[in-house]
């Protein structure tokens, strides 16, 4: 079966694929009838470049940006990276807490610009990890590892999504009462049409004073807008993995002292990495036999 990647994806299950061709989706300027099987990273599937397509082995979790209902409606099969990048991401989760929390960039721009001269460090003032309260918006996978983390640092926390779920991890609230209670917020919901959006003007505007909002899922669950304004106002901090127009960042955040920004960093680790390249190598293998997909996404 042809595949193309549109990158090579790093580990060696990705050698065990015989007929690949790698290629960003950007250089194709004709169709290709002869492609079967299409590795991206949650991006937008060139169907009519593709009229041979038979499946997408999507190389991330999310798959909000395929196409998905399109894919389903041609029959074409989906598979994605479930289960391997939560502890990856969940650390990163913590690195971005931490980092804004105690302002670890802030502290790392003044060393590096030469002006520490005293022993005694003026104006870094932070607050404390222990004893906060953690909001964390969406209790699945990655959620859950968050909330295993933030037993280490002593947080209580509290975890917002459609239904209560039976853990032990947190305690339920409905999302504007975890907003209001958070000293900090992350979120980890998936992102589809009811939670585009989701953190919007009203919702931040509920965040007290000095809270961190931090964003390792997608940009999009966050009005973008307004958290600019409210972060330019210096009325809260963030720390921020994700953004609405990937890979542009809102410029005004590269000018804040408040906000430690990254870019799609979550499971940026070489085991995750290898890992979902393993899975994506496992579903295209099993289709070509004829077997179920190893992780297949329905609509």
């Amino acid at each position: 079966m042809k595949v193309l990647a549109t990158r090579r994806y790093p580990g060696p299950a990705f050698d065990e694929l015989v007929d690949v061709e790698v290629r960003a989706l950007s250089e194709l300027k004709s169709p290709r009838p002869d492609v079967e099987a299409l590795v991206v990273a949650n991006e937008p599937v060139p169907l009519d470049l593709l009229p041979g397509l038979r499946l997408v082995a999507n190389y991330s979790v999310g798959y909000d940006r395929l196409g998905i209902e399109e894919l389903a409606r041609l029959g074409v099969a989906v598979s994605n990276t479930p289960g391997v990048l939560s502890a990856a991401t969940a650390d990163l989760t913590f690195a971005l807490i931490l980092a804004a929390r105690r302002r670890i960039v802030e502290g790392d721009a003044y060393v590096r610009s030469g002006k520490w001269t005293t022993d005694w460090t003026e104006g870094f003032l932070a607050e404390e990890l222990t004893g906060s309260t953690l909001g964390i918006v969406g209790l699945g996978r990655i959620g859950q590892a968050v909330a295993r983390r933030a037993q280490g640092f002593e947080l209580r926390v509290l975890y917002a999504q459609r239904t209560p779920a039976e853990t032990a991890l947190g305690e339920y609230r409905d999302l504007d009462t975890l907003l209001a209670q958070s000293d900090i917020v992350s979120i980890h919901t998936p992102l589809m049409p009811e939670t585009r959006g989701l953190i919007d003007a009203r919702r931040l505007a509920l965040l007290r004073d000095g809270a961190c909002l931090v964003n390792t899922a997608r940009g999009e669950i966050v009005d973008e807008a307004a958290l600019v304004a409210e972060l330019v106002s210096g009325r809260l901090r963030a720390g921020l993995d994700v953004f609405a127009h990937e890979p542009n960042v809102p410029a005004e955040l590269l000018q804040l002292q408040n906000v430690v920004v990254t870019p799609h960093l979550g499971s940026a680790t070489r085991q995750t990495r290898e890992a979902m390249t393993r899975i994506v190598v496992d579903n295209i293998l099993a289709f070509e036999r004829g077997d179920a997909l190893v992780t297949p996404v329905t609509v």
